[in-house]
């Protein structure tokens, strides 16, 4: 007679990696519909089928995990910051990092929701004007260039980069809830005011590249 089968437990085993990572992305959706303070990790360890202890083997507590949820979103949105500005006319360097931001803001939703918040009280991690400083450091020396064939101080380039980041993230924040118009039009927009300022803006500005969709 044949020895029945052992039942298998609904729950699927993971590798420890595997069990990072999972931890990470359910955190990371709480950490965005929650934020931080409102976010325990009894509810992140519920979600992952898995006991408290399990998260702090592999992050050491909340804050830890928070942390590796920052430095990625931080790595993705600089790396496309940097990736985005290719070979070309001031013009359109300003409109590549323009959309750079904006496409991380269309792709990353919860990642962005998650930098624009409060960090935890006494971490160094996910302070959002820090990022954004980050994100203008990318973006100066462009500034810099077409101030120096405009006559005009390369010193103060820095100080326009952030006001530049700046405005695209806060405008960046208000479009990821309106989502309009669409991205290209919100980045010619932002670029003609940038570009242009008040006194110039043209009254239906376009890209003068195409996008990458």
């Amino acid at each position: 007679m044949t020895e029945p089968k052992p039942r298998r437990s609904g729950r699927i085993r993971m590798t420890s990696a595997e069990r990072r990572e999972q931890l990470i992305t359910i955190a990371r959706g709480l950490f965005a519909q929650k934020g931080y303070e409102a976010t325990s990790v009894e509810e992140i360890a519920h979600r992952a089928e898995v006991s408290k202890p399990v998260v702090y083997e592999h992050f050491g507590g909340k804050e830890g995990l928070y942390a590796v949820v920052v430095d990625r979103e931080v790595r993705a949105l600089l790396d496309g910051v940097t990736g985005a500005l290719t070979a070309g006319r001031a013009h359109e360097l300003v409109e590549q990092a323009a959309l750079a931001l904006l496409d991380y803001i269309e792709k990353n939703a919860d990642g962005f929701r998650i930098l624009v918040r409060d960090s935890p009280v006494g971490s160094s991690t996910g302070s959002f004007i820090s990022i954004l400083s980050d994100v203008a450091t990318r973006v100066e020396h462009i500034l810099a260039e077409e101030f120096k064939r405009r006559g005009l101080d390369p010193k103060n380039a820095p100080m326009y980069a952030q006001m530049l980041v700046g405005m695209v993230a806060l405008t960046g924040q208000w479009w990821l809830d309106a989502r309009k118009p669409k991205k290209p039009d919100v980045a010619a927009h932002l670029v003609n005011l940038a570009w242009n300022g008040l006194s110039g803006l043209e009254p239906k500005p376009t890209l003068s590249t195409r996008p990458h969709k």
